[in-house]
């Protein structure tokens, strides 16, 4: 089961709605990285541009997730890395 919030922010502008939230975890069979997440940069019309989860890291590990397709089972650097990679992503937009 997660465990207490670690940090969360939603952000919203120019028609784009950033929300980031991370939860670390001690339920590491079904969270084996030790964190329970979710980065997503979207529209305001509930478009996903770019979005980092791990919602079923159990069964289909670490996600990808861009409005041209998803990609399941992607390396996880660690949770600092993850963040400088979605934010790099995110300034593309």
């Amino acid at each position: 089961m997660p465990s207490e919030l670690f940090f969360q922010y939603t952000h919203v502008e120019t028609g784009l709605v950033e929300n980031v939230v991370l939860r670390p975890t001690d339920d590491t069979e079904t969270y084996p990285s030790g964190w329970k997440y979710t980065l997503h940069l979207g529209t305001l019309d509930d478009l996903t541009l770019v979005r980092y989860d791990n919602s079923h890291e159990d069964t289909k590990g670490h996600e990808h997730h861009t409005a041209v397709g998803d990609a399941d089972g992607i390396e996880f650097p660690g949770m600092e890395e993850l963040l400088v990679e979605f934010w790099a992503s995110a300034d593309e937009y």
